[in-house]
């Protein structure tokens, strides 16, 4: 089988950022492929296809009787093999897109790819679904007489927990055939055409990225603009946008009732490998504390203002005594790289290629893809992160929690094809604590008592973003796709449920100004991950609950979270967390995490000016 090496990459191209955000790397994909025509690539995609119809060949029919005989492991390895050699050519394509949505060439090139992976890929469907039919006594066997599969055992119990919910081939098949026209159509509509979009802020035409940043702004009026803008833009393309809503939420539904999940989130708690009940137990714990979170918190910063309630755009407002510097990119991968070496000289090390290797793409710019994110790849390979970094402390912030998860790849990438991936409610662990061990270090350097205290509220908002505001996602998302059932919802409709869930969760202190009711248009999680948005917060409470344990004692729990992170998927959560004395299943695991914000709110409380 051709096995392609991951070639050395050169040191990172630089590119030089607006302002005095000094130079920033950009991506080299070179360590995946040099182009999108480059012999390399072809004959990987040629590989793939000829490996996927030989392994249909090959095994389709015989899983049985090879778990019988003791020879199932071939049959792992080769179709792991190919996951990564497909996974390679998938993270390339995807990758060179994000960078500019707008390149004709570039759309067309992740089209095709998609196509051709999806078409290879749609012959494998079998193995999953055969594997599962495998009687368990046969398949028990054949896992404790054969140490190299036994080493599989975690994935096929995730595998295995998916059985009642199969259907029959050809039906999963046509599920998967269609996802091209489907749900990856409407993404990708919605990818470019957010991408696409500009915003007039005081007569400059701005992108998304450029135009959330102004909301975070230290002038009012600006802040005021940007709302405005945002919200005259979204309004503008409010019927697509809730077009592509209600199509994926019966895109959703269909598949959820022919595979017969109950709940409208189950099918996302599978892949996540957490209990429904853990998850319900995570919103019920939050949306209780909204009145001593948010709406204390937000109340006590009206008063900070001088008003008796926030407008909109006023929420993410830097204090008036804020440190509004702007930090350049060396100095952020200083900040980072310090904290993240105080904590461990280890972590620092394996965080250091992202920086001289080209595994990072800063710059803002028009077409390319707004947020940031971390990228996998395939363990072959390497990850790659993408920020539009604009130079403030939350961007800073954002390259600590993206490094982390670039970390936690790397880590967990020993793990194979198979079982790398984390599941979504622990991958946000390493993110999160690489934020907070930034935090830290820039607070404990921090002797200013004004500057200090700029810095707790800026964190405990950050904090209230990560839980309260995706706790009230989750919450938007269950109203939208429970209601979705009984028929079409109007833009009007999905406007008032964002409305009352903004008005729960951010409470009386914030005003809901006219034009806030059509934000939920441009959060992309909705899109592109149904449901995904509580593993921010499960991410956020389970950090704090860890960070609690570091402080109490930092002796050995280095190693300890570095085994956590090398697990991957190999591990269930109840099982990572036993090392440091938490579970998730036990409601005081909330109630600590919680408490650390509110620990914060109320060492901000005592020291206010004034």
């Amino acid at each position: 089988m051709l096995k392609i090496e991951p070639m050395r990459a050169p040191e990172a191209q630089a590119q030089r950022g607006h302002n005095q955000l000094g130079e920033m790397p950009t991506w080299n994909l070179d360590d995946l492929y040099a182009g999108n025509d480059s012999p390399e690539l072809k004959a990987d995609l040629a590989a793939a296809q000829a490996d996927a119809k030989s392994f249909e060949a090959d095994f389709k029919g015989k899983l049985e009787t090879l778990a019988k005989g003791g020879k199932l492991i071939e049959a792992i390895k080769r179709y792991e093999a190919l996951g990564d050699l497909s996974g390679k050519l998938g993270s390339y394509a995807f990758l060179q897109y994000v960078r500019n949505t707008q390149d004709a060439d570039k759309v067309k090139f992740l089209g095709d790819l998609s196509q051709a992976l999806t078409d290879l890929s749609t012959g494998l469907i079998f193995f999953g679904l055969e594997l599962n039919r495998i009687d368990e006594a046969v398949l028990e066997a054949a896992l404790s007489g054969d140490p190299a599969l036994g080493r599989y055992r975690p994935w096929f119990t995730e595998l295995r927990k998916a059985k009642p919910y199969q259907l029959e081939d050809k039906i999963e098949e046509l599920f998967h055939e269609k996802s091209v026209t489907g749900a990856g159509a409407w993404n990708r509509l919605f990818d470019e055409t957010m991408a696409g979009l500009k915003f007039d802020i005081d007569g400059e035409e701005l992108n998304l990225e450029s135009t959330l940043n102004f909301l975070s702004d230290k002038d009012e009026v600006k802040r005021e603009a940007a709302f405005h803008g945002l919200s005259k833009t979204l309004h503008g393309n409010e019927k697509l946008f809730t077009h592509i809503t209600n199509v994926l939420a019966k895109d959703k539904e269909i598949s959820d009732r022919w595979h017969g999940f109950k709940d409208i989130a189950d099918s996302r708690h599978l892949e996540n490998s957490v209990e429904r009940e853990v998850v319900d137990a995570l919103q019920t714990a939050v949306r209780a504390a909204y009145p001593r979170l948010s709406h204390r918190y937000y109340a006590m910063k009206a008063k900070w203002f001088g008003k008796a309630q926030l407008n909109a755009w006023d929420r993410n407002a830097p204090l008036p005594t804020s440190d509004d510097r702007i930090y350049d990119w060396q100095t952020a991968k200083d900040t980072v790289m310090e904290a993240y070496s105080a904590f461990s000289p280890k972590l620092a090390e394996i965080a250091t290629p992202f920086f001289t290797k080209g595994w990072i793409d800063a710059p803002t710019k028009d077409g390319k893809s707004p947020g940031a994110f971390a990228h996998p790849t395939v363990p072959s390979a390497h990850p790659y992160l993408m920020l539009n970094y604009l130079g403030k402390s939350r961007d800073v912030m954002t390259l600590a929690h993206e490094l982390g998860h670039g970390v936690h790849q790397v880590l967990a990438g020993r793990q194979g094809a198979l079982m790398a991936p984390t599941p979504l409610t622990l991958a946000e662990t390493a993110s999160v604590f690489g934020e907070m061990l930034t935090f830290r270090s820039m607070l404990a350097k921090t002797t200013d008592p004004t500057q200090r205290f700029a810095m707790l509220s800026s964190k405990v908002e950050d904090m209230l973003n990560t839980v309260v505001r995706q706790i009230a996602f989750y919450t938007f998302e269950r109203e939208v796709h429970t209601r979705r059932k009984q028929g079409e919802l109007t833009a009007a409709d999905l406007n008032q449920i964002w409305l009352d869930v903004g008005a729960e969760s951010l409470g009386p202190a914030i005003k809901l100004n006219e034009g806030y009711d059509i934000f939920w248009a441009y959060i992309p999680h909705f899109i592109h991950s149904p449901f995904y948005v509580y593993a921010y917060a499960f991410g956020d409470c389970l950090v704090n609950s860890l960070y609690a344990q570091y402080e109490k004692s930092s002796e050995g729990f280095a190693e300890r979270y570095f085994e956590l992170l090398r697990a991957g998927g190999s591990k269930h959560h109840s099982e990572l967390l036993a090392p440091f004395g938490l579970d998730a299943r036990d409601p005081g695991f909330w109630s600590l995490g919680l408490g650390m914000i509110e620990r914060l709110i109320n060492e901000l409380e005592a020291t206010q000016p004034g």
